[in-house]
């Protein structure tokens, strides 16, 4: 996949009516690029919508936001990962911090849900990452590192995983706030490194995205910093001109 990786996660936001006047926009003005990804993750039930304007896109590639562990069964209001593939979705975010702290998500279902998609052939995005008062007690690089290897502690051919990794610091989500590029930067060397230890130097190959409250104005700036892959954005992904913005954004080679 190429980098930087940009990767909108629009959430309980543009049903199928709003996506597809904002896929008509964005890609108009977004002439085809091979050197970036493009993401979006749009709500489920537009999933189809993105995926189908997307469809002679290589560049933008449309994913769903979550999936059940379960190939079918009696999970009323869950879909699959094959159901999601079979929709068009290529990518599936797993273990976002609104899944996490809102539904009690735990590492163990993400875990599930990595195999899930390894096993449907869908690449991931596992998210990690950080509340407000873990980061004030220096619990940071523990927490960061157990979510990982927790999550992906039962993908089988974890070498091979096609994944990427977003470090989304929790009191930075919808917030405002955003940790500065130094300190974004840091936790992700961090996640390199514990990347390495797992799978060696295939590790450089896994883009880890930063998300928290990543806008137009600074994500130019976040994109420079070192080991910070590409960006996961919420609000600031909604409209189809600042997504535009920080689509184009600079990136140091």
């Amino acid at each position: 996949m190429k980098r930087p990786v940009l990767a909108a996660n629009w959430k309980m936001n543009n049903g199928p009516t709003v996506a597809r006047t904002f896929m008509d926009a964005f890609l108009a003005s977004y002439s085809p690029r091979t050197d970036r990804t493009i993401i979006i993750f749009p709500p489920a039930v537009a999933l189809v919508t993105v995926a189908s304007a997307a469809a002679n896109r290589d560049d933008v590639l449309a994913g769903v936001q979550n999936i059940h562990w379960a190939e079918k069964g009696a999970f009323t209001g869950e879909i699959s990962a094959p159901m999601a593939k079979d929709a068009g979705a290529r990518v599936v975010l797993i273990g976002h911090s609104e899944r996490r702290h809102v539904f009690g998500e735990t590492d163990a279902q993400c875990a599930k849900k990595c195999v899930a998609a390894s096993r449907a052939k869908l690449a991931f995005v596992l998210c990690v990452g950080e509340t407000i008062a873990e980061r004030e007690a220096g619990e940071t690089e523990r927490v960061v590192t157990r979510q990982l290897r927790e999550g992906l502690s039962q993908t089988a051919n974890l070498i091979s995983a096609d994944l990427l990794i977003a470090y989304e610091p929790v009191w930075a989500i919808g917030t405002g706030l955003t940790a500065s590029a130094g300190d974004a930067s840091a936790v992700h060397t961090v996640l390199r490194s514990e990347l390495c230890l797992m799978i060696g130097t295939r590790s450089d190959e896994i883009p880890i995205l930063y998300g928290g409250s990543a806008n137009a104005e600074n994500a130019a700036g976040l994109l420079a910093a070192p080991e910070i892959d590409g960006l996961l954005v919420g609000g600031a992904s909604l409209e189809a001109p600042s997504w535009l913005t920080i689509c184009s954004a600079f990136r140091r080679p």
